[in-house]
């Protein structure tokens, strides 16, 4: 579904926490990523380009209290204090990737680093972050019982820290192929936390 419409649905401030990591326009559908990719994006398709306008940047600020937004350096966003940089150590990607992301956040602290070297065995999306970036932001900015959005899923490894974390989450994903990756790796975890309990 298309966050746009799909967040339409919920009232003013309804979510305590939105992350978010938009396509930021830099032609990333063009970049080596790596041999881990186990979903091919369609060459036919221009997944960065489609960069999000003030309409969504607004919306997502109606419907979540605080945002956190990945390659906010990319967009046109107020100052803040608090940024967030992922530092990926050796990078994963190849060359074409940069080592270190930024998220623009919304509160008031001190900036943060994060240094993690991912080790996937395997990617479903080309953009996709480690379930344990969004636990460490879940970790610093969400509370017992927040509601917490994904404007852009891609590969649900903010989803995954949600439910491994116990926050209902609300995602969204208009690219149907990674919709179905998202979801039956979703659901993989989900089955194993029922298996072997909580």
């Amino acid at each position: 579904m298309d966050c746009m419409d799909g967040m339409k649905q919920f009232p003013d401030k309804y979510f305590e926490l939105a992350i978010v990591d938009p396509p930021y326009g830099i032609k990333a559908e063009r970049m080596n990523m790596g041999s881990r990719n186990t979903v091919k994006p369609d060459k036919t398709k221009s997944w960065d380009n489609s960069v999000p306008d003030d309409s969504y940047f607004k919306e997502l600020q109606r419907v979540s209290k605080n945002q956190v937004i990945w390659g906010g350096n990319y967009f046109n966003l107020p100052p803040t204090r608090c940024v967030l940089v992922w530092d990926k150590g050796e990078s994963m990607y190849g060359r074409s990737f940069s080592e270190i992301e930024m998220a623009w956040t919304s509160f008031q602290d001190s900036a943060r680093i994060y240094k993690h070297n991912p080790n996937n065995p395997t990617r479903i999306h080309p953009t996709q972050k480690p379930i344990n970036l969004y636990t460490w932001i879940l970790n610093l900015f969400a509370h017992d019982g927040d509601k917490i959005l994904d404007t852009h899923v891609g590969s649900a490894s903010s989803l995954i820290a949600c439910h491994n974390m116990g926050f209902d989450y609300i995602g969204f994903e208009l690219d149907k192929d990674y919709w179905k990756a998202a979801t039956e790796r979703l659901e993989a975890v989900k089955s194993q936390t029922t298996l072997w309990g909580d």
